[in-house]
């Protein structure tokens, strides 16, 4: 594990790693561990305790304490992952944004491998391959391959940034916002893109993607509806171009769980 460097108030990190997190205490260690292992040592670790009723918040502090790159941030009334995400956002220094949620893990060269990618394509976001684990931490199925590249409208019809895996070059986007509706992370995503840029991906197996059982990421049929919500009151898309995105994205949806 690297060895923090010595507190520098007046000299911002590279990467400002962005975690909500609520009633997280069963994994969040590990993820935090992902962060401090990282070979890359210029990050920040904001995470936002939505007001957890379990010890998320005192196992947050307890490594802030170790390391004064990790920063906790208790919100004083439970609003959502998305509010949690922007409450981070907010105190993030770095120039380079990446998300990374309580259950989720890295591997040690996520952050340098996919900076120095960034930095050769001139991108302003960037995504990974990335696997499943289980709740014991055991590889499920197969690596979950990335295009190599996503403008605004392939992304409407291919949701393949995961959370854990998107960065952005906040130099060349300028200060990023999540809007606080289901699905922040994919509308954050096009509202980029839509501006005219180009999503990156790096073909490398980077980050673990945790399935938790019951949680909202798990109910295929609830996560279709909100992706439908995103392309009919988001986008405003009309009916037969979210019926094609919509298609599009069923596909993939049912290919995944029957590759992966």
């Amino acid at each position: 594990m690297n060895s923090p460097p010595p507190p520098t108030p007046d000299t911002p990190p590279l990467v400002s790693v962005v975690t909500a997190a609520y009633n997280a205490e069963d994994f969040i260690a590990q993820t935090i561990a992902s962060v401090r292992a990282q070979s890359l040592a210029e990050w920040e670790m904001l995470v936002a305790d939505d007001c957890s009723d379990d010890a998320t918040a005192e196992i947050v502090a307890a490594a802030a304490a170790e390391d004064p790159r990790i920063r906790l941030i208790r919100l004083e009334r439970n609003g959502g992952v998305a509010r949690a995400r922007n409450a981070a956002l907010e105190r993030a220094r770095g120039r380079y944004i990446a998300f990374l949620d309580s259950d989720d893990l890295w591997l040690p060269e996520k952050l340098a491998r996919q900076i120095a990618f960034m930095k050769a394509h001139r991108a302003a976001v960037s995504y990974t391959a990335f696997r499943r684990i289980n709740e014991d931490g055991s590889v499920l199925g197969r690596l979950v391959r990335v295009p190599a590249r996503l403008t605004y409208r392939e992304l409407l019809k291919n949701t393949a940034i995961a959370t854990l895996t998107g960065m952005v070059d906040t130099a060349k986007t300028g200060p990023i916002r999540m809007t606080e509706a289901r699905r922040d992370d994919f509308i954050l995503w096009l509202s980029i893109l839509k501006r005219g840029f180009t999503a990156y991906g790096l073909q490398e197996d980077l980050a673990r993607y945790r399935v938790v059982s019951g949680s909202l990421s798990s109910k295929p049929k609830r996560s279709a509806a909100w992706t439908w919500s995103v392309y009919r009151r988001v986008e405003k898309l009309n009916p037969l171009h979210a019926l094609w995105c919509m298609a599009h994205y069923a596909t993939r949806a049912v290919l995944k769980r029957l590759v992966f």
